[in-house]
């Protein structure tokens, strides 16, 4: 038992308590096995994860890539687009200019051509009044003379005392004290007018 207690004493003496900067610092076979499970793993790591972790950020870097060069063509498209729609608008401003005119000018030609037709219709409807009105004076004098013809033969049949029923001769008296009536019209007129101003 001696022997014993004689060797666990030089193991107590070989492994000393460290004191000061050594608490920090390993022994050297703790070094030794650190580094060599470090290089078993960073080998692995290595070969093993790193490769997939490469591949998962080339897809991603390649969909971003993808993604990019379809927006940048999206983007060129909507730019050719909007300049086509700008094109298409300052196609339809002057074309919508120009219809304006174009009905501006017809328009224009269609009142002219409404008031030369509202023009003849008017001088028409004038001269038709005028003829019409022509028709009934005419129409008027004819009935007037024969009435007043007729009046006059009585009248004259009265006064001279015998019958003018000849009708050349009726026709005479009449034409004759119509010739005098028509004579004496602008003279009695203007007479009436004169008589009527002095009033």
């Amino acid at each position: 038992m001696s022997a014993l207690t004689s060797a666990a004493g030089s193991l107590v003496a070989q492994t000393e308590e460290p004191e000061g900067i050594d608490l920090f610092l390993p022994a050297g076979y703790d070094l030794l096995w650190s580094a060599v499970v470090l290089v078993v793993i960073a080998i692995v790591f290595y070969k093993a994860i790193l490769p997939k972790f490469q591949a998962v950020l080339d897809e991603r870097t390649a969909k971003i890539e993808g993604g990019l060069a379809k927006a940048e063509s999206a983007q060129a498209e909507a730019a050719a687009a909007l300049a086509e729609y700008h094109q298409q608008l300052q196609e339809a401003r002057t074309e919508a200019a120009k219809i304006r005119e174009e009905a501006r000018a017809e328009g224009s030609a269609i009142v002219s051509d409404l008031r030369a037709k509202a023009s003849d219709d008017a001088a028409r409807i004038v001269e038709t009044a005028h003829r019409q009105i022509e028709a009934e004076r005419q129409q008027a004098a004819v009935s007037l003379r024969n009435d007043v013809g007729l009046l006059a033969t009585e009248l004259a049949s009265k006064i001279v005392g015998e019958s003018l029923a000849d009708s050349a001769r009726q026709s005479r008296v009449v034409d004759r004290f119509l010739d005098e009536l028509e004579a004496a019209g602008p003279a009695a007129a203007s007479a009436a007018g004169t008589a009527s101003e002095e009033r």
